[in-house]
């Protein structure tokens, strides 16, 4: 059995509603063993999604964007133009059954990617995602923005659903939601730092530290 991690980069901008299909019938693939784990890269169009723990008041303006009901972690968020969604689909049941140690390595994974643009990326205790001191960019002391979202689910150990990095998407298009239930803090992108990086760019990133975070998956185990 192939056990390297496919790679995909969706052509233009994907419709939501055929991704999250598209996910769910590699997730059963990958399951039963016909075809094998997925590094899925898209943008959207405009749209909010709401997570599972998602409160109806975050979402301000829900006549702004479609917004879709999805089954992921999180609260709402906001995907478009200029973000890249990474789409996770890999089989935990080879590569431990250990859902916190998988968003770690999620989230190292993030760190790892923005330090190719010598952006320090932090995590922060009780927020989900990805964060910028912004007073390392030029911005005021203690002020913080997030820059990358997590939001995965898992289907019999497979997982879905993945990450998103702000490159340079409009980051007014956040002001219809509060940004995965956090008012406090806002958002920023690469380009908001005054970082000019192309989507291959992240990309090549997003692909070059792929491997020193998760390794290879181990050999699949016959008890399914």
């Amino acid at each position: 059995m192939n056990l390297d991690v496919e790679w995909r980069t969706g052509d233009g901008p994907q419709p939501y509603e055929a991704a999250v299909t598209a996910m769910e019938a590699r997730v059963a693939a990958i399951r039963e063993g016909s075809a094998g784990e997925l590094i899925w890269l898209v943008e959207h169009a405009p749209l909010y999604t709401a997570g599972a723990t998602a409160k109806p008041g975050d979402l301000l303006h829900p006549d702004r964007f479609p917004v879709h009901f999805t089954g992921r972690g999180g609260e709402y968020t906001y995907h478009g133009p200029g973000q890249r969604v990474a789409y996770v689909m890999l089989d935990l049941d080879r590569r431990g059954r250990d859902v916190r140690l998988f968003v770690r390595r999620l989230e190292d994974w993030l760190i790892a990617t923005l330090a190719r643009f010598d952006v320090e990326g932090e995590r922060r205790d009780g927020r989900v995602g990805i964060w910028i001191d912004c007073a390392r960019h030029g911005g005021a002391p203690g002020e913080e923005k997030k820059i990358a979202a997590i939001g995965v689910r898992l289907r019999r150990w497979v997982s879905y659903h993945g990450v998103a990095i702000n490159v340079a998407p409009d980051l007014d298009h956040y002001a219809g939601i509060v940004p995965c239930g956090i008012a406090k803090h806002g958002v920023t992108s690469l380009g908001d730092l005054g970082i000019d990086a192309s989507m291959a760019d992240v990309d090549a990133a997003l692909k070059g530290t792929f491997a020193d975070i998760f390794g290879a998956p181990s050999i699949r185990s016959a008890a399914r």
